[in-house]
């Protein structure tokens, strides 16, 4: 099984919040951890946005990024290409999403087609698991 992560679930692998059990249970049974290559810049900027609002948890922030930066080469990377961007942007039409949210989708849609076997896309925003469901992809969030 593909666990594909958007970044709201990249990041609870290493902050614990709401849905951190549920997408570390999934991700230990995963064979592969696929990612967007978006999901690095965003899963950098939210976690010291968390680490500036909450100055109490700025030290386990650190060692949260440090995890994700030693984990990074194990994960399944997909690149931004311009197959992907013109699928991204139909996405973002087809089902009103915000840009990234619509790159996080079409990478997942791709490894959906391109790779044998279940593919499950975390994510934990409504629209886009809506949107996902739509395209035939299991969801987990």
């Amino acid at each position: 099984m593909i666990l594909f992560c958007d970044t709201s679930a990249l990041v609870k692998l290493y902050v614990h919040e709401d849905g951190t059990d549920a997408v570390i249970e999934q991700a230990g049974a995963s064979d592969i951890v696929a990612v967007s290559r978006v999901a690095w810049v965003e899963a950098m900027s939210a976690m010291a946005r968390r680490s500036r609002e909450q100055a109490q948890d700025a030290a386990a922030i650190a060692q949260a990024r440090q995890r994700l930066i030693a984990d990074w080469p194990h994960y399944l990377v997909l690149e931004i290409t311009q197959e992907l961007v013109e699928l991204a942007g139909d996405y973002a039409e087809a089902f009103a999403l915000r840009a990234y949210d619509s790159v996080q989708l079409a990478s997942a849609h791709l490894v959906h087609q391109a790779m044998p076997g279940e593919v499950v896309f975390a994510c934990y925003d409504s629209r886009l698991v809506k949107a996902a469901r739509a395209l035939g992809l299991q969801s987990l969030g």
